[in-house]
């Protein structure tokens, strides 16, 4: 016969599974909506503006950490409404105006709501700091509830991506007390990154403006699905644009 402290130490690890699970799920979730994004996007645009895409679920005990540190109370309820970055995506583009793009994409879907968008590309943090935050909340239908779960998203380009993770490792380094010197040219590097990032979106600007010009390329009646090639007759595609034309009018 099981003892009422057995009993509750069942209970417990019951509890503490479910809430580990609910953030596992809610980030298998938003995987799915971003690698749909990204077919959709290698389909029918073309182009990917999606270059990586990282998930992690932060440890316990980095979460007691957090909780001590920002004096929440100590229980689940408390943890699950306060820790608003237990699960993260940290989502890596090429240019500045993906980063909006998706961030629109992902906020316009019906079962997302936002609960916070912080622009650190617009707002620079004092040491440089780039990138685009935001707390999304979705819902996550279990066997017998619906959860509402906090993701974080991070949204950066390459560049802000590298600088971040060399900011990381130097202050991990220096157990956080890094030498002057050492501030003041992450900050240089960072005004640097900020620069090329620019001129990296001007030159996709005026690419993006060329093929907009360019010519009707024989391919375009090629499709590629589950890697095979479909060839659609011309006169096919001349009928379609036809009937969307009649369709407009």
């Amino acid at each position: 016969m099981e003892t009422k402290q057995t009993t509750d130490i069942k209970q417990i690890k019951t509890e503490l599974t479910r809430f580990m699970m609910s953030y596992k799920f809610a980030l298998d979730e938003m995987n799915t909506k971003i690698s749909i994004l990204m077919q959709e996007f290698q389909r029918l645009h073309d182009y990917n503006p999606i270059e990586h895409v990282k998930s992690r679920i932060k440890t316990p005990e980095s979460i007691m950490k957090k909780v001590y540190r920002k004096g929440y109370e100590m229980s689940l309820p408390s943890i699950r409404e306060n820790v608003r970055d237990i699960a993260g995506i940290r989502i890596t583009c090429s240019f500045i105006s993906d980063i909006y793009q998706i961030s629109e994409m992902l906020q316009n879907q019906k079962d997302i709501t936002v609960i916070e968008c912080k622009d650190y590309i617009k707002n620079p943090k004092p040491n440089g700091y780039e990138s685009l935050h935001l707390i999304l909340q979705i819902p996550i239908f279990m066997s017998d509830r619906v959860e509402d779960v906090y993701v974080e998203i991070q949204i950066r380009t390459i560049a802000m991506d590298f600088w971040a993770s060399l900011e990381h490792k130097i202050y991990y380094k220096y157990d956080k007390d890094v030498p002057a010197e050492l501030i003041q040219e992450l900050k240089e590097a960072a005004d640097s990154v900020s620069q090329l990032d620019e001129k990296m979106e001007n030159i996709n600007r005026k690419i993006s403006q060329y093929k907009e010009n360019d010519e009707f390329d024989d391919s375009l009646i090629d499709l590629m699905f589950n890697n095979e090639r479909f060839n659609f007759p011309e006169d096919f595609i001349t009928q379609l644009i036809k009937l969307e034309e009649y369709m407009e009018h």
